[in-house]
């Protein structure tokens, strides 16, 4: 069975084939991965964090690193939490990416709590079929 999904850590599985399941504890950021015609989307939960705390490159064997670093300092004013769940203070993933992706064009932004990464598909040119053939 071919596995569309090749490119990302076994971990996500789950997320792609039980869509209707949450798992009780993650110890990792919350990630999406949408599939368009043109590209493929990775949003990443980063709740509090700025574009200052992410580090995105492609490395030299061409696979997707993503850094994210807390770069916040508690204060004493702070308040107390008496439950956190979606503090990291750092975290690091890597994603191997398909061929087809254009490594050249990839974009991130952060909105709203989320890391958003686009990987832009290599677009194949369409080539015209109408042409006048010679007589040899």
């Amino acid at each position: 069975m071919y596995n569309r999904n090749f490119w990302l850590p076994e971990v996500f599985n789950d997320f792609f084939d039980n869509t209707d399941k949450v798992p009780a504890k993650a110890t990792a950021p919350a990630i999406n991965v949408l599939e368009t015609p043109t590209s493929y989307i990775v949003e990443l939960a980063a709740p509090g964090l700025r574009k200052e705390d992410f580090n995105i490159n492609v490395n030299q064997e061409g696979n997707l690193t993503i850094k994210m670093e807390n770069h916040s300092k508690a204060t004493e004013e702070q308040a107390h939490y008496l439950r956190r769940e979606f503090s990291y203070t750092t975290y690091e993933q890597t994603l191997i990416l398909p061929d087809e992706v254009d490594k050249n064009k990839i974009g991130a932004r952060v909105a709203d709590g989320i890391l958003t990464v686009t990987l832009p598909k290599i677009q194949q040119q369409e080539q015209k079929v109408g042409r006048q053939i010679e007589i040899g």
